[in-house]
């Protein structure tokens, strides 16, 4: 191209003298009006008066006109049926009479439209037969196929109807309300969804703002309660600043999502057994997902090694997994974040309300005397970077958020779309939730309580060589290993012996590690204890389920059946829990009567608020 534009220059004045620039302007501007009723470009303009290319376009002009009429006497090559516009429709290009039209100068809308033979026999035949109808998807054959597989693997989720009594909680109803159980896997952990300060507070608010918040935060929904909350959140955590979502799904997803996709090149390291709200966020990032084995702070290490050091990462894990109980090494991967240069993203849902003097979280638990005393600095919680939790399991409202740093949280707040697009929380349950950490923050008898609970019914239940997978939280995981049994022990629990327990199937847990999920509360007494383990006996034995000895002969798996299972020491010790060290205790049995001075201690509390409102 640059040899012919050498060789046109050297042989056209016009083109010698004039610049690139100035032939590239004169090409794309058109002002003059051809007579055929186009536009021509000032460059073609200037063309016609050369002598040269005026006759060569001459020529050209006729071959173009030829062609024109070609095409309306028959010339398919030129028209013939291929033209197609952009419509809902294939639809032939009529260019054949306006052709006529200008050559006859006459009139556009006036033009007779020529009609043919085989046009006429096709008016005069009767309407065009309908074009067969193409096969569409099959929507709804595709939803039985996927629900067909859930059925055939066995991990279609049945959902009961249990409707929790406030009054009476751990107690519930079914449909009917005299169709009593109790229930044992309410992530209620500590029963605020009954506490009377709680619901009073609620109650104010409802009657004052009513039920809804009106529209997002940006809108509508920002208030005095969403402040507050916010405010309460980050003295919680010893953080600058606290942002409140709809849950904390949502904080997850939402959070990982912006911080991965807007940071320049960001990984996001994960643990293999992280919620599915962190890895739909970071699948939402889009950003470069690396998974280190659960717990593994040797993988983790070497993951974070074989990056460059000015890569941006962030590490995502959990304090509390939820389905076995394990716990994060929280201090040992700050300590990681430290020497290769990541943010620390820690999810504490499972544990706010749960753990630390204040209930802040195991992050708070692991410096329990130094925040006893109010110090926050130099702490594990201090640096953390990123923490998230709820406010609808421990603290027995609705909602999650996220706290850290005041740059932060306004990166995410001004950037996240799962907080900006979302209806606020409404003001009653900002208040409820408020109140609910403030409760929590002066108060340990209810967590104590349940910790106490926890440690006896673990107890009573490995006496009768129930398989429950080892841990040192509140959680009480009961290995069954099969989806389609799990699912009959929990009928079996539930029509026959009044104890709701639901199955726990893939895709929470992996196929083959199906289990039953116990979570005691304060309000789990005795009673409820004992008709427990006296239930889950009878269904182990009437269904043929494998025991711990079962397990132990294979080798053991998850824990059960090993040497490890009765090494694991619980988060709380004894003296954390005020039992001191004058009690005896056999494996992990709790003195009844300590229980009791707790139990107490939660009923007085209760009392007092219910008489001051």
């Amino acid at each position: 191209m640059e040899a012919l534009l050498r060789q046109s220059r050297s042989m056209c004045p016009f083109l010698n003298k004039t610049s690139p620039a100035t032939l590239r302007s004169l090409s794309t501007t058109t002002r003059h009006v051809s007579p055929g009723g186009g536009t021509m470009s000032n460059l073609q303009v200037l063309a016609r008066r050369c002598p040269v290319m005026g006759k060569a376009m001459t020529v050209q002009s006729a071959k173009n006109s030829n062609n024109v009429l070609n095409g309306v006497f028959g010339g398919v090559r030129a028209y013939g049926g291929k033209a197609k516009i952009h419509t809902s429709r294939a639809q032939q290009a009529d260019v054949a009479p306006n052709v006529l039209r200008r050559e006859n100068n006459m009139p556009i809308h006036h033009a007779p439209k020529p009609t043919t033979s085989i046009q006429h026999e096709t008016a005069t035949a009767g309407p065009k037969p309908a074009a067969p109808k193409s096969a569409t998807f099959d929507y709804e054959g595709f939803y039985n196929a996927e629900l067909d597989k859930k059925h055939k693997d066995k991990s279609y989720r049945y959902f009961n109807n249990i409707n929790r009594l406030a009054k009476e909680f751990p107690q519930a109803h079914m449909t009917a309300r005299d169709e009593r159980v109790t229930v044992w896997c309410s992530n209620d952990y500590l029963g605020m969804g009954r506490n009377p300060e709680v619901l009073k507070t609620m109650h104010e608010t409802l009657d004052t703002y009513g039920s809804g918040a009106g529209g997002t935060r940006n809108i509508s929904g920002h208030n005095q309660y969403a402040v507050a909350l916010e405010a309460t959140i980050a003295r919680l955590h010893a953080q600058e600043a606290a942002l409140v979502f709809s849950s904390c799904y949502v904080a997850n997803d939402a959070t990982l999502a912006t911080l991965g996709s807007k940071l320049p090149n960001c990984v996001i390291l994960s643990d293999s057994m992280n919620h599915a709200s962190m890895i739909q966020g970071i699948r939402h990032s889009g950003a470069k997902k690396m998974v280190f084995k659960h717990n593994d702070l040797a993988d983790l290490e070497a993951k974070l090694a074989s990056l460059p050091p000015e890569v941006p990462k962030i590490i995502a894990w959990e304090s509390v997994y939820s389905m076995c109980g394990s716990i994060g090494p929280i201090a040992e991967i700050c300590d990681l974040a430290d020497k290769y240069g990541a943010i620390t993203f820690l999810d504490e849902v499972h544990a706010v309300g749960m753990y630390g003097p204040h209930g802040a979280g195991v992050a708070e638990h692991l410096d329990y005397e130094a925040h006893t005393a109010g110090q926050t600095k130099g702490t594990i919680m201090e640096r953390i970077d990123i923490i998230t939790g709820t406010l609808g399991k421990a603290y027995g409202c609705v909602g999650g958020y996220i706290a850290g740093s005041a740059k932060m949280v306004d990166t995410i707040r001004s950037l996240a779309p799962g907080f900006i697009f979302t209806t606020s929380l409404p003001p009653a349950t900002m208040a409820g939730a408020k109140t609910a950490i403030e409760y929590q923050m002066e108060f340990q008898g209810d967590r104590r309580l349940q910790q106490l609970h926890t440690q006896s019914t673990k107890a009573a239940l490995m006496e009768k060589d129930i398989p429950v997978m080892p841990n040192p939280s509140h959680i009480i995981p009961v290995l069954v290993g099969n989806a389609e049994v799990a699912k009959k022990a929990s009928d079996l629990l539930l029509n026959d012996w009044g104890i709701y327990v639901q199955a726990i199937n893939y895709p929470t847990v992996p196929v083959g590690e199906e289990r039953l999920r116990f979570t005691p509360t304060p309000g789990h007494v005795e009673k409820y204890q004992k008709e427990l383990v006296v239930a889950l006996d009878a269904v182990w034995t009437q269904l043929g389920i494998k025991r711990t000895s079962d397990w132990a002969k294979q080798g053991g798996f998850l824990g059960v059946g090993t040497e490890v299972q009765g090494d694991i020491e619980p988060l709380w010790t004894d003296e954390q829990l005020g039992l001191g060290s004058q009690v005896e205790r056999v494996g992990l049995k709790v003195l009844e009567e300590e229980k009791a001075m707790a139990m107490d201690e939660v009923d007085q509390r209760a009392t007092a608020i219910a008489a001051s409102a």
